[in-house]
């Protein structure tokens, strides 16, 4: 516990510090802990430090913890790539998603979502720097998919999320300009909010280019074990 607690305690610290040289308020980037690989016991211990939000990138994986800590009010982040037959588990079991990069995919969810359930959210994920070993939506299609999925029922378009590669600062900006430039063209500009950028080894540049969600897994729960 002291040690997730310390982990939590120095990235909160580290946004703060970001934030004051960015001249932003703390309280204007959220914190989503990456929990993927890593036991239901230690995501247990995270929410007892007061972490709420928690990412999972793979499904059966996340579902199993869903039912193992349904005590908890978990809000959970589905921050992997979104295949279309497992749509319908992502839009009944999830807050948010982060991988929609398909208006195909962004129907699915929207069809799928129990009509007693919020709107679920949504984040358009686009591959900023044209990364072949990454998945999203080219720049160029953000806009024509802003106009479209803003306007299916049981969605809330929140904004869009990006991984660029390491050090790729001038990435980070253009995610930043491409964010706000399409926000006229949402049908509810209102809900257009969240740029999902920076991870544990960018999280500085990325809330100095205007970050409104890290998603941090190895600096909260040390290195993942990939052979459980």
């Amino acid at each position: 516990m002291n040690s997730l607690k310390e982990s939590r305690n120095q990235v909160l610290g580290q946004i703060e510090a970001a934030c004051q040289q960015a001249g932003r308020k703390a309280e204007t980037v959220q914190l989503l802990a990456v929990s993927k690989t890593h036991p239901s016991e230690a995501l247990r211990e995270m929410y007892a430090t007061g972490q709420r939000e928690f990412g999972e990138n793979y499904l059966q994986e996340a579902l199993e913890k869903m039912e193992t800590l349904a005590d908890l009010e978990i809000e959970w982040h589905f921050i992997g790539h979104v295949q279309r037959n497992k749509t319908k588990h992502l839009a009944e079991k999830f807050a948010w998603v982060h991988g929609v990069d398909r208006l195909i995919i962004a129907e699915r969810l929207s069809s799928q979502r129990l009509a007693t359930q919020p709107p679920l959210n949504i984040c358009l994920q686009v591959n900023i720097d044209g990364q072949d070993s990454k998945d999203g939506c080219q720049p160029e299609e953000v806009a024509e998919l802003v106009q479209k999925l803003s306007q299916l029922p049981h969605l809330r378009l929140r904004g869009i999320m990006v991984i660029p590669a390491p050090n790729n600062v001038a990435a980070l900006l253009d995610a930043q300009k491409l964010f706000e430039a399409v926000k006229v063209l949402h049908a509810h500009p209102e809900d257009w909010d969240t740029l999902s950028m920076g991870m544990s080894g960018d999280l500085e540049d990325a809330i100095a280019a205007g970050s409104t969600m890290v998603r941090i897994g190895t600096a909260l729960f040390g290195a993942r074990d990939y052979s459980k």
